[in-house]
């Protein structure tokens, strides 16, 4: 199934900041290690995640059409992406694009007057823009976030 996108949420301007303990001690992934009981800092995920406020927004990911055997460039069914309209478009960016009216996030493939949107997942067919065709990109795709449960 495609990835097709209800509406965007906007982030919230003036949200009720939430600092949210940011803990410089690597973790891992190998053996355990000691627990080290240090907070370096407080994030605020807004600052982290979020450069142009007013221009932010959030989709919720519905399909599979950017799940790749990549795990870095897997984007699941139900990640939350965050999207921002005010960054300049590039190729290779994952972007949100608007396709017969409907919302879609693709990877963004622009070289010379080749324009496509591809997919991550391989059984979907690249969309490849004809000269007649105009690109209707709503936004760059800074991060998504992923619940695993």
């Amino acid at each position: 199934m495609p990835c097709f996108l209800p509406g965007p949420t906007p982030a919230q301007l003036d949200p009720l900041i939430h600092l949210i303990p940011l803990m410089e001690v690597p973790v891992p992934a190998g053996f355990p290690s000691p627990a080290e009981d240090w907070v370096e800092d407080r994030v605020d995920l807004n600052q982290r995640f979020v450069r142009h406020p007013e221009a932010t927004f959030f989709f919720r990911v519905s399909g599979d059409s950017m799940v790749s055997p990549n795990p870095e460039r897997t984007i699941l069914n139900g990640a939350t992406l965050i999207v921002d309209r005010a960054r300049e478009v590039k190729h290779d960016d994952i972007v949100v694009a608007i396709i017969e009216g409907e919302f879609t996030v693709k990877r963004l493939y622009r070289r010379g007057d080749k324009l496509a949107l591809i997919a991550e997942n391989t059984s979907y067919p690249p969309l490849v823009l004809g000269e007649a065709q105009e690109l209707n990109v709503w936004g760059v795709v800074t991060a998504w976030i992923v619940q695993p449960r």
